[in-house]
Formats: C-alpha cells, structure tokens, sequence
C-alpha cells in the first residue's frame, strides 16, 4: 500500500494487478514430440517433465497398496459386513464430505452390505465432524462401526465417545492431523506422519475410494462374492462422484488426482453419472457432454455446498444417493433454490465487508491477514465471504460469524499462494496455547473457533505470524501468465485443444495468456461485465471477448492489455472462440 502514497483511501476493488508472464523452467523437456507448442509450453510452466504424468488411464493411478492402513480398514470393513452388524457413515457438510457419503453407501451396497445409514451433522446444532453429540445421535440406530469420510482426524472426544459406547471407528479422511490422533480401530489419511502415500493431495472422497478398492480386493480374496452370488463391482462406475468431490473440495489437482478427476468427467459427458449428478448440471444450465472440470467447481459444486451451508447436507446426500431421475430432478431444484439464497447472502456480506474495508486509511496500516467479523452474519457463507474479499484484497482472509454455543465465534480461513493457513494457526495456537477452542483445515482453507472476547488478540497474532511468514511483495496483486500467442493461434482449434488438455484446477490452473489488442467495440452487460470485440495489435481477425465483473475499470481506452482463458461459446449451434478475460488494463495512447 505504501507505493500508492497519493490513494486517500484503501481500494478494495477493483484491486490494482499487474499481469506477469510465467518463467519456463530451464529444465523443461520435450514431453512428447507430437505436442502442440503452446500446450508443451504450458505444462513446461507447471513442471510436468515426465510424459508419464500425461498419461490419465486407471491403471496409471498410485495402487492402493501404497495407502497407508487401507488393508487394516478392508479387513475391518469386511468382518462388520460378513456378520450382519451396522455401518454408520457419519460425513462432513461440504460437497467432499457429501459426495464421499454417497460413494461410501453406493460402493459398501454393490459389494453386499445390507446393514448400513448414514449421519450428517447440521452445522448449526453439532459442529464438524464426529462430536460426542453426534455419537449419542447414532447410538439410537445401534451400530457396530462407525467410519468417518471428509472428517474424523480431529475427533478426539467424539471417537473417545464412540469407543466407550462399544462402537468400533474408523476415520477416513485427508485433513492435517493435529498434535494428538484419535484413538480409532483404524485411521486412513495420507496426510499421517507415517503415511508414505506418494499423493498427500487427496481429497476425503478419493481417500474412501482407495478404502473400497482395498475392501474390493480384499472379498475378491475370501470368495465373498462367490458366496453371495455377486459379481464384483466396476468401483470405476463411482468416479463420477470422486471427480466432483475432488474438484468442490479445491485440492490440488496433483498426477493422481487429475486422473481420477479426467475418468470422473468422462464418465459424466458419456451420462454414465448418477441422477443426482445430471440433474444438477440441467439446473445449472450445463451440458452433459460439454462438461468440464470447472464446471463441477463453479456450478455443480456451489448447488451441493449450499445445502451444507444454510440448510442440512442430507438433501444434497439424497440427490447424489437416488436412482429415481424425478426425484433427483425435485431435490436439485431445491438445492439450486438454496443456492439463489446462498448468493443473496454472500453478496450482502461481501458489501459489508467491503464497505469495512474501504473505510481504513493507508496510515491505519491494513493488516497483512484480515480478520473480519459481524453478529448478524450467517455461519454457513463466511467461507465464501473469506474467499471473495482474499480475492479482491490478495491477503489472507478470516471471515468469522456467531457459533452455536454463547460467546464463542467461528471463522473460516482462506489464504494466498505461498502461505499455509493451517500452519498458521498451529502457531498462533502454540504461542497462545487458551487462544484457540479448536481449529483444523488445508494449505488454502481453514476453519476455527474462539471467544468473541478473544477476537482482538487473536487478529493481531494472526497478523504478526502472517508478517512473519510472507513479505510485503507477496501482497502485489500479480496476474501469471503463460505468455502470448502468435498469429494463427488464437484459433477455436487451439481453445478446443487446452479444453481438452487438462483437467485444470487447483495446483494445475487452465492456461492464461495475455496480449495486446486493439477495442473495435464495447457494451456493458448488466451494469458490471464488458463485452468487447478485440483485434490483436500483431495482426490476426477480430475475436469477442468479455470481462465479468470488471465494467468499472473500463475507461473507453482504444487499446488494452489483457490476460484470457480461451474458451468456446455455442449459440443456436454454431460455435466459435471467445476470450475470457480475467485482468486488463487501459494501453497509453
């Protein structure tokens, strides 16, 4: 802020970037001779050396031998089915942990479980993750085990709870685990200490896949399904929901999970999904077999999330857990209903916040991690709230909002490249060892809770330890590029191409380039977004272009530097390349 001595006023938005072209590795390689130039570049950007990592096919994915404890959890799984006794799934409330419900009770049913329910806490009565209360809660449906998905590592007192109780546990999840483990039968998650599972970017849903292709393997062994007179399960049928569980979550899309995430995707372009899955992509407006990763995260995702945030993630359980398309057809509609709300709320937050900020003077010094709280704000739309002003501000975020019990808020945490925010609060928790009820999250996500009355010394830890960890630099709004294209490669072929390319997502982002184009015309779209008409200023035809969200950094300039995603827009048949941009700038006369 300090290089921006004549601003009065801090500026949320728009925030000031500057679009930055990507450096190629020295070390890149040819990965493959047949590789169109830019697509080699682009992976050459994302360290990708090895052709094996382009190679997306199942028998390409890490094998389950090398999870950690997944045949411990077979075994387990296996005596609870053989004898008869009760499965009670208890999930988290995100679209993860929704989708890892759904894949747990559809794969345990093909494999010949008949004794099974599932739980899902409401955020507004019990809290994440397998609490004591949630223990009492399943005692009534008697069940012999109890297996976590998308939560569980930090379930101390609820899995103490269960074990009293007589139940036996098994935690599946990929959260970072904490100081001390529960004390369940048996725990996977590749994020342990001891874990040696070479992809730590799993989500809870692709951690209960890999625990049904070991309980798979391991009835093949026994003749269970012989005996049954079953035949094994294709488990490969479920990606559809490991792909959207793995994209809503926003874990790195790593080697490992880009395959799954790619086999997810195809399945559901093909209609091989569930109903659940088609009929939240008809209520979002999307077509099957144009489907891509980012529309599982900007569309698919938000609909189930929204259920967990404001209502009670079994309605979005139901809807990927269905076979009847009517039914799945109601209960998407409903969750799409839920999600208008959604925005509505998160919009009015957002303008709170920003109205807040917008308020600090340059001398006030903005902190390096905010930390922002109102009483009347809702609890299940802080996440997105936190995540919307880290975009706008480039700075670590805590959007925190009233809990369930007296004097007590939660926060939830989103961060920048290059800073881990659960690590962060391992060490304001550690130097401030009463400060923190309980916290736990991800590298870019995280969530807490505290005092009200502890508020104003916990933001100024969070501060100083973000201080400590990044620099002033860290918090330039900087756009990277994967550099130019030369003329004749601004074509629907090319667009084609990269859409094909990935899948793309977090840890592995869809390519953006940036050129300079000359305006040929311009109108704004609903008072925010511009809709351009672009000439490259190298040569090449004209293209359409559009920027959401952007219409008041449009100044009428003749000429403009952008950086764009190449994207293809269908209407009434005819298809043809538009750019989206996601930054521009007016180019001086």
């Amino acid at each position: 802020m300090a290089s921006h001595p004549q601003y009065e006023q801090f500026k949320l938005i728009p925030f000031e970037k500057s679009i930055v072209r990507a450096a190629i590795p020295a070390t890149a390689t040819n990965l493959r001779d047949d590789l169109h130039p830019v697509l080699q570049r682009v992976y050459a950007i994302r360290n990708l050396t090895d052709a094996a990592e382009l190679d997306r096919t199942l028998s390409s994915m890490l094998p389950v031998s090398l999870l950690g404890n997944s045949a411990e959890a077979a075994a387990l799984l296996y005596q609870t089915i053989e004898t008869g006794k009760k499965i009670v799934i208890v999930a988290d409330f995100d679209a993860d942990g929704a989708t890892s419900c759904a894949l747990a009770m559809r794969g345990l049913r093909a494999m010949g479980a008949k004794n099974l329910a599932y739980l899902v806490p409401n955020r507004f009565e019990y809290g994440y993750g397998l609490t004591p209360e949630i223990v009492a809660v399943a005692q009534a449906l008697n069940p012999a085990l109890i297996v976590t998905v998308d939560n569980g590592i930090s379930s101390l007192r609820g899995v103490k709870a269960a074990k009293e109780a007589g139940m036996q546990v098994l935690v599946t999840d990929h959260h970072l685990p904490g100081a001390a483990l529960p004390e369940a039968d048996v725990i996977v998650n590749p994020n342990m200490s001891d874990n040696s599972f070479p992809s730590k970017s799993l989500a809870g849903v692709g951690v209960m896949f890999y625990v049904l292709i070991a309980l798979r393997q391991r009835l093949n062994e026994t003749g269970w399904f012989a005996q049954q007179g079953i035949a094994p399960p294709n488990l490969a049928a479920l990606l559809d929901l490991v792909a959207l569980g793995t994209v809503a979550d926003v874990v790195p899309l790593d080697h490992n999970n880009r395959i799954l995430v790619h086999q997810g995707v195809q399945r559901i372009q093909a209609g091989c999904c569930c109903a659940g899955i088609k009929a939240l992509a008809e209520v979002a407006d999307r077509s099957l077999p144009r489907l891509v990763a980012s529309d599982l995260a900007y569309a698919l995702g938000p609909r189930l999330n929204a259920a967990g945030r404001l209502q009670d993630m079994s309605l979005g359980i139901e809807c990927l857990l269905t076979d009847d398309p009517h039914i799945a057809d109601e209960l998407a509609g409903r969750l799409d209903s839920l999600n208008r709300t959604r925005r509505k709320i998160e919009q009015e937050m957002k303008q709170q916040a920003v109205d807040h900020l917008s308020a600090l003077r340059l001398s006030d010094n903005l902190p390096y991690g905010l930390c922002l709280y109102r009483k009347e704000w809702h609890q299940g739309v802080i996440g997105i709230v936190a995540a919307r002003i880290r975009e706008s501000c480039n700075r670590p975020v805590i959007a925190f909002a009233p809990g369930e019990e007296e004097g007590l808020i939660k926060g939830s945490a989103r961060s920048i490249n290059g800073l881990h925010i659960r690590d962060v609060l391992d060490s304001v928790a550690a130097s401030n060892p009463r400060l923190l009820y309980k916290f736990g999250g991800h590298a870019m996500a995280a969530g807490l809770t505290l005092q009200r009355s502890d508020l104003a010394v916990f933001s100024r830890e969070f501060d100083l330890e973000v201080r400590r960890r990044i620099d002033s630099e860290s918090l330039l709004g900087v756009v990277r590029s994967d550099g130019d294209l030369k003329v004749g490669e601004l074509q629907l072929e090319l667009a084609e191409l990269l859409r094909a390319a990935g899948p793309w997502g977090q840890g592995f982002p869809e390519p953006l380039f940036d050129g300079l184009f000359s305006v040929q015309q311009r109108r704004v779209l609903a008072n925010k977004h511009v809709k351009f008409v672009l000439r490259p200023l190298a040569g090449s035809s004209p293209v359409d272009a559009i920027a959401f969200n952007q219409a008041d950094r449009d100044a009428g300039s003749e000429a403009i530097h952008a950086a764009f995603r190449m994207d293809i827009n269908e209407y009434r048949g005819r298809r043809s390349l538009q750019l989206l941009i996601e930054h521009f700038v007016a180019v001086p006369n």
